[in-house]
């Protein structure tokens, strides 16, 4: 059964079907073939996997996250941004990766980012003299830093399908988020200084004031969101709900950038977003299921014990396997796909469950704009007007700089568990 399981899944893979109609597809065929218990387990299965509480969260986000680049907060976010940083040496590129981790912060979502600061930055970058190339892959692949700065809709579903507490993902995203960050500023001032490149005219005091104060109400939904989380005031869940309320409030009547017809539009967008999202969850949970009853975790581990397998060369495997799933299937994909085959696997090994899903997540980010079929990839190629192929030498760099970003955070877990750590007051 197992065998044929695969089997499927690669081959209607390999014919480019949606992810979750392999899942689907390759758990009923051969559930059905091979086994003698009835059917609607698998339809039990699947309706189990998205019965859980945490993953309401997950369209209030991305509500939230669509209603934030349509109703003018995301460019206000970008503006404040640019009046504090756009005076340094690459002051422009610094403005468009910090742009992207602060709304990766109230969006958790990567091609949002992508669209939100992108389409605002690219043509900003090219005037001031950055190439195409290094332009396209800094706006291709910022946006993946949403995956790991809270809140981020991966480290929500690697929480469902590993009961791991999402609470504690959020936290320990805020370290590898920040770190994965800090590579591209870094990347960016020196590509600044080869290039000599100039930077914009520093702005007064009077007007970083006055952009303060036209993104006041923009900078309160990560307080909201992160305030009200680590202040115990609210759940991650609850957090969802009202960040997307709020963010709606402000955009209709603060800002006045979203009427009634503009906001039904954007629900019924984020509506088809979260089905694609709850359709690959089940098709997962079904998926997962199968690979339980078949103990293939089990005897993923015999061998491991057999060949003596150590943490460190587990987690090389681990993000040379996401990698790879990377290139071909999205992120969230992949680790509904692997989570449930290495998960036991990890916590065997004594590897903390937190630190091992920033790991997962962190794969998934890099995935979001690796070649050939990075989802951002395509979002970026109407945004900048270029070739797949202009594109993908683009962000080449970027993928080296996230890699070397991702053994970091994979053997220096304290980045990551520092803070859950400090919450919880104990080992995650």
């Amino acid at each position: 059964m197992i065998a044929a399981l695969f089997l499927l899944l690669f081959l209607m893979l390999f014919f480019a079907a949606p992810v979750f109609v392999a899942l689907s597809f390759s758990s009923l065929s051969s559930f059905g073939l091979f086994s003698n218990m009835n059917l609607m387990a698998i339809v039990q299965r699947m309706l189990g996997g998205i019965d859980k509480f945490s993953l309401i969260s997950v369209p209030f986000f991305i509500l939230g996250a669509n209603v934030m680049k349509n109703g003018g907060i995301a460019n206000r976010i970008l503006i404040w941004v640019q009046v504090w940083v756009g005076h340094l040496k690459g002051g422009l590129a610094l403005s468009t990766e910090a742009a992207c981790m602060f709304f990766g912060a109230v969006s958790g979502s990567s091609p949002a980012t992508v669209v939100a600061i992108g389409g605002l930055m690219y043509p900003a970058l090219l005037k001031s003299g950055y190439d195409n190339g290094f332009t396209t892959g800094l706006i291709t692949s910022s946006g993946s830093v949403a995956l790991l700065i809270p809140p981020s809709i991966s480290a929500i579903i690697y929480g469902a399908v590993t009961g791991a507490s999402v609470g504690a993902l959020f936290m320990a995203g805020v370290g590898a988020g920040l770190l994965y960050g800090l590579l591209y500023l870094l990347y960016s001032v020196w590509y600044a200084h080869k290039k000599g490149i100039y930077q914009d005219q520093k702005t007064s005091w009077k007007e970083r004031v006055k952009a303060t104060k036209e993104a006041a109400w923009a900078l309160g939904i990560p307080i909201i969101i992160m305030g009200g989380i680590y202040g115990g005031i609210f759940t991650p869940t609850e957090a969802s709900g009202v960040s997307a309320v709020y963010a709606i409030l402000v955009s209709m009547f603060v800002y006045k950038e979203m009427d009634l017809k503009k906001l039904v539009k954007t629900c019924i967008d984020s509506a088809e977003t979260t089905a694609q999202v709850m359709m690959l969850l089940a098709a997962a949970s079904a998926f997962g299921w199968i690979l339980t009853v078949g103990q293939v975790p089990q005897a993923l581990s015999k061998c491991l014990i057999h060949a003596s397998v150590t943490k460190v060369t587990f987690l090389l495997l681990t993000n040379v396997i996401l990698l790879v799933a990377g290139m071909f299937i999205d992120g969230s994909s992949a680790i509904v796909i692997m989570a449930p085959l290495l998960y036991p696997l990890a916590i065997g090994l004594g590897i903390s469950p937190i630190h091992y899903g920033v790991i997962m997540v962190a794969n998934a980010a890099i995935g979001m704009f690796t070649p050939p079929f990075g989802m951002n990839l395509f979002v970026a190629q109407p945004i900048t007007n270029n070739t797949m192929v202009t594109i993908i030498k683009g962000v080449m760099p970027f993928v080296i700089i996230s890699v070397i970003a991702l053994i970091i955070i994979t053997y220096v877990p304290s980045i990551s568990l520092f803070l859950p750590q400090l919450v919880y007051g104990r080992r995650l």
